[in-house]
């Protein structure tokens, strides 16, 4: 039997990855960069589809959204974020908009990819969003807009709260969630009617949403406070879970028993036990823990830590620091690509980081 390291090696050279090898674990592999992307870019956040696309949201600072080939790592296509909204059925606002895409989350059917806009540019908006708010504000409130993935087009926008975040499409396809910073509210949209059918008040600052797989529940992070709400989708009931201050992104293992949460300030990731309602520990990664991601056999975590310029790799048995590597400064998002077992971190001064788990 061939060594760890050995088998890497032939992996490596080769050009496989560990998915095309013997169901190498991710626990057991190493971040080893592979290419950095460039260009007209300043992503806030990346996302896979699972099915060949990863995309870049370029907030108001590129006004686009970048697609890429997963197996390739090139540019497949340039999406501007402006739109007619009087054609997408808001005949009130003449003109063309601009928006801010923030998110980015894909249909489980792969035939769109939705993104949330920070704010939106145009005649009738007049007062952008900022990130110390609350609902009494009074900023603008803006639009989830919704890419084709067979034209590269947006083809149909949604109004949402102020200040959208994160935004999440539920695995049977029946629901769209959408966090509103401002509002301190989570919208719940009909795929079916295609409008809200619930509100939900989370309370100050919402961000990360992750969803169980079998899209019985919903659960929300307010960054502003210190607990996650699970929210019921059958009857939108809600619950609390006490992770403690500051928590920001949030994923679920993929037998949907525990969930990992970074708390930005503390620049820590928690591991809860659902069943048992308990925490499993917390790891120090670095300076402001921002986004992460979990890779598809569920045993590895990656985190990025803004301001320490650093994603870091974690064991999620035991919340064990594998590796951490300087990435860029300022890195913001991240997102792992179960075709390629790659993990893409964007970089919010203009660039895309891409490793492979080897």
């Amino acid at each position: 039997m061939l060594r760890r390291p050995i088998l890497y090696l032939v992996i490596f050279l080769l050009g496989m990855t560990p998915s095309s090898a013997d169901e190498i674990s991710s626990d057991a592999t190493r971040l080893v960069l592979v290419k950095t992307i460039y260009g007209d870019i300043s992503p806030k956040s990346v996302r896979s589809s699972g099915t060949g696309l990863v995309s870049a949201h370029n907030m108001m600072y590129r006004h686009s959204v970048t697609l890429y080939n997963s197996q390739t790592m090139e540019l497949v296509s340039t999406v501007p974020d402006s739109i007619s909204l009087s054609k997408l059925g808001y005949p009130k606002y003449s003109g063309n908009y601009r928006g801010a895409p923030v998110e980015g989350a894909y249909s489980p059917d792969g035939k769109y990819l939705y993104f949330t806009n920070y704010a939106m540019y145009g005649k009738g908006f007049n007062k952008e969003g900022h990130d110390t708010c609350s609902p009494a504000s009074g900023y603008d409130k803006s639009f989830l807009s919704r890419i084709d993935l067979e034209t590269n087009q947006i083809d149909a926008i949604y109004p949402v709260g102020s200040v959208p975040k994160v935004v999440q499409v539920t695995p049977d396809n029946k629901y769209i969630l959408v966090s509103n910073w401002c509002s301190y509210t989570v919208n719940i949209i009909s795929v079916e009617s295609q409008k809200t059918i619930k509100t939900i008040k989370i309370g100050r600052y919402p961000r990360g949403i992750a969803v169980s797989s079998d899209s019985a529940y919903a659960y929300v992070a307010e960054m502003g406070g210190n607990r996650i709400h699970r929210i019921d989708l059958g009857t939108f009931e809600v619950s609390y879970i006490p992770i403690g201050s500051n928590p920001r992104a949030i994923v679920l293992s993929p037998d949907d028993k525990i969930l990992y949460v970074t708390m930005n300030l503390s620049g820590k990731v928690q591991g809860w036990d659902l069943e048992a309602h308990k925490s499993l520990g917390v790891v120090h990664t670095g300076k402001a823990a921002r986004s992460l991601a979990i890779s598809s056999d569920g045993s590895a975590l990656f985190v990025v830590n803004f301001e320490s310029d650093t994603v870091s790799k974690v064991r999620t048995s035991d919340l064990k620091i594998l590796q951490t590597i300087k990435v860029c400064n300022e890195p913001i998002g991240v997102t792992y690509d179960s075709p390629t077992s790659r993990t893409w971190v964007a970089c919010y001064g203009g660039s895309i980081k891409i490793f492979d788990n080897i």
